[in-house]
């Protein structure tokens, strides 16, 4: 290429992930005068905050999963590539990727890594084969398969202990998803599924939600937290504070309490909403910048312009980045990604790296739903809960949701569901649970996995069948 041609062609940007902050920092840059690449393993942008929704049967996977390509089609200067982030070579600025064996090598000028976080098991991986997490529409619809299905498992049960475990249904972790799950949970067997079966009362299920720690929704204080309690144990959710699990496995779960006491807790389903872990591409980028370190969940620590130590132009934003009292939720990354988008602007101009100034986060607070007509709320020092917070926590859901019919339809499933008795997406299929095993037993045999990818057009390769659930698998 010839200098002039250097010098002529427009700034590339590279993004990965399409998750708010991948989204946000690509919408920001629609005026600029760049070229934007979005790299993303799926092909949708979703709403995280409502996976739980989705789980319990309230929300299809649409209104809260659109296609990127169709949110981004009237951004001219922006493409969408589906792929899964293999490599970034910071030296000589390109990112590799994968999709069906297939790899594509894009250079950047600017890079915005915005690939999130995944479910942590701390050091027990092997957890996720009995208590999914909840990061993934995957891990939705395998939720569904599991809860439903054990539903229907109960109503064939021969003996009382094997009805008891299926109607046993256990959520690990007492932070927002976990609360809002289990309360999700109750109120499905309470409200949407009494009277629907012949052999079995639904209301007679259990729901119990453990927490490790002394409280729940620790992070927002005891006011809050307290009031969350009140409220699921009065809707029959049993809470367990101080109660470690040490072990997970397709019958139930093993804790052991706060006074060494070791127990069994006999359950079919089971679900992890416990802990957070950044994206394996946090620690490649600490490992090819000399200085960058990640803290101990795996996310990146980041200079005060969101960037790596040496490489003023990659930025890294949303729940990949650690930054003191910014927390891993949506305002975080569309924050991060709105200042990244205008620093590369600001670049464009002549602005200098070092003359930026720092990234300051403004919190907005925090919400979670406990019930129909319940939530808690907190905005500074203000809090609150019970119908107001719920109202609050419908309106800032309904703004973040992408696109009007997106937010038309999901109003109108949630009056059917909160006013009424009755849910729309109550379908579930056997593939939805097993289909992740079958992946990943495909995938153990690299000649069976070739042959998948070459059956669905791709060439073969290094034995790795699409979808293939992976312990570095990353949600973007």
């Amino acid at each position: 290429m010839s200098t002039e041609a250097v010098e002529n062609r427009r700034h590339k940007v590279v993004v990965i992930g399409s998750g708010f902050g991948g989204l946000f920092g690509t919408k920001h840059l629609k005026r600029a005068d760049v070229d934007v690449t979005l790299i993303s393993k799926t092909s949708t942008h979703l709403f995280q905050p409502l996976l739980y929704q989705v789980a319990t049967g309230i929300l299809s996977v649409g209104e809260i999963a659109p296609a990127t390509r169709l949110v981004l089609r009237k951004q001219r200067n922006a493409q969408v590539l589906l792929g899964d982030v293999v490599d970034i070579d910071l030296q000589n600025k390109t990112v590799t990727s994968n999709l069906l064996n297939q790899a594509t090598v894009t250079p950047f000028d600017s890079l915005i890594v915005a690939t999130g976080a995944q479910q942590s098991y701390f050091g027990n991986d092997q957890f996720a084969t009995y208590a999914p997490g909840m990061k993934t529409i995957d891990d939705a619809l395998e939720l569904r398969g599991r809860i439903l299905g054990a539903f229907e498992g109960a109503e064939l049960a021969t003996t009382q202990e094997m009805r008891d475990r299926l109607l046993t249904f256990v959520v690990i972790g007492a932070g927002p998803t976990g609360v809002e799950l289990a309360g999700q949970i109750a109120e499905l067997a309470d409200r949407t599924l009494e009277g629907t079966f012949r052999n079995i009362d639904p209301r007679d299920a259990r729901v119990i939600l453990v927490e490790g720690a002394g409280a729940v929704l620790g992070p927002m204080g005891p006011k809050l937290g307290g009031q969350a309690q009140r409220k699921l144990e009065k809707m029959g959710v049993e809470i367990q504070l101080n109660a470690m699990v040490t072990d997970v496995d397709a019958h139930g779960v093993t804790v052991k309490d706060s006074d060494g006491t070791i127990r069994r807790i006999e359950s079919s389903t089971k679900v992890w909403s416990a802990g957070v872990q950044g994206s394996p591409l946090g620690k490649m980028l600490a490992e090819r910048s000399e200085g960058t370190q990640v803290d101990r969940a795996g996310r990146v620590i980041v200079e005060p312009d969101l960037t790596i130590k040496g490489h003023p132009n990659v930025f890294v934003v949303g729940d990949l980045m650690s930054v003191p009292d910014v927390p891993g939720m949506a305002q975080g990354a569309i924050q991060g990604a709105t200042y990244a988008a205008k620093a590369i602007n600001a670049g464009l101009k002549g602005a200098r790296p070092e003359d930026r100034k720092p990234f300051k986060y403004f919190n907005k607070g925090s919400m979670a739903t406990i019930s129909r007509f319940n939530a808690v709320c907190q905005v500074g020092k203000l809090e609150f809960g019970g119908f107001l917070a719920w109202l609050a926590w419908l309106g800032l859901h309904l703004y973040y949701l992408v696109g009007y019919r997106s937010r038309l339809i999901t109003v109108i499933q949630w009056f059917v569901s909160f006013l009424g008795r009755t849910r729309g997406q109550m379908a579930a299929t056997e593939q939805w649970v097993f289909a992740r095993l079958a992946l990943e037993q495909v995938n153990s045999d690299e000649e069976e996995a070739d042959e998948l990818a070459a059956a669905l057009g791709a060439p073969p390769g290094n034995g790795r069948a699409p979808g293939r659930a992976t312990a570095e698998r990353q949600v973007g």
